[in-house]
């Protein structure tokens, strides 16, 4: 397990997403798709932080690797 992935809020995810040439689009409820570059759509809860595994499930999804996403974070 990558440390590094906990504790990552929502918002700040989906920022780091937008970076990568995400952009954010309608979800359902408190949820977020974001369409990246790759054409994947990454689906993401707005609120509160986001579990480890789904994140990790997010950045393969976008096509990005985990040190890649943390680059991205800040």
């Amino acid at each position: 397990m990558s440390p590094e992935l906990r504790g990552i809020k929502a918002s700040d995810a989906i920022k780091a997403l937008e970076r990568a040439g995400g952009v954010r689009k309608c979800g359902k409820g408190d949820h977020i798709n974001i369409k990246m570059p790759n054409g994947r759509i990454v689906t993401l809860r707005a609120k509160g932080e986001v579990k480890v595994g789904r994140l990790k499930d997010a950045i393969h999804e976008a096509g990005l690797t985990a040190e890649e996403f943390l680059k991205l974070l800040k």
